[in-house]
């Protein structure tokens, strides 16, 4: 008798398991799309000037970008503070207390510039 319940408390730990795996792998692939859609919309925001270099629209670099997290992450948002312009590998754990609550609080940045000096910073 006591196998059975081994048994079944083994299966419901694997079907729990199973979807808990198949939620992290929807959630992963819906913000991988709504990250390739926002590069699509800024890739077809580009033009090409006269000397062979892509310029980007003013408007997009005016609003500046969010530095916050996610899962764990450092995370770019765009100035509406919703649409993720960049997901990273930077852990938060891994950065100084005090950029950890600037992180926490959300960091603006102005400017592209501005956004990849910082990442390139604090990356490994």
């Amino acid at each position: 008798m006591k196998t059975k319940y081994v048994i079944g408390l083994l299966a419901v730990f694997l079907l729990i398991t199973a979807l808990l795996a198949a939620g992290y792998q929807i959630s992963y692939r819906h913000v991988m799309e709504r990250q390739a859609a926002a590069a699509e919309k800024e890739a077809a925001t580009e033009s090409i000037a006269a000397e062979g270099e892509a310029v980007k629209e003013k408007k997009g670099e005016e609003d500046g970008y969010w530095i916050s997290y996610l899962q764990g992450y450092v995370t770019v948002y765009l100035s509406d503070r919703t649409t993720i312009y960049e997901m990273t590998d930077i852990l938060l754990t891994d950065l100084p207390e005090e950029v950890q609550q600037e992180i926490a609080a959300g960091k603006y940045i102005s400017t592209t510039e501005e956004l990849y000096a910082f990442l390139e910073n604090y990356s490994s």
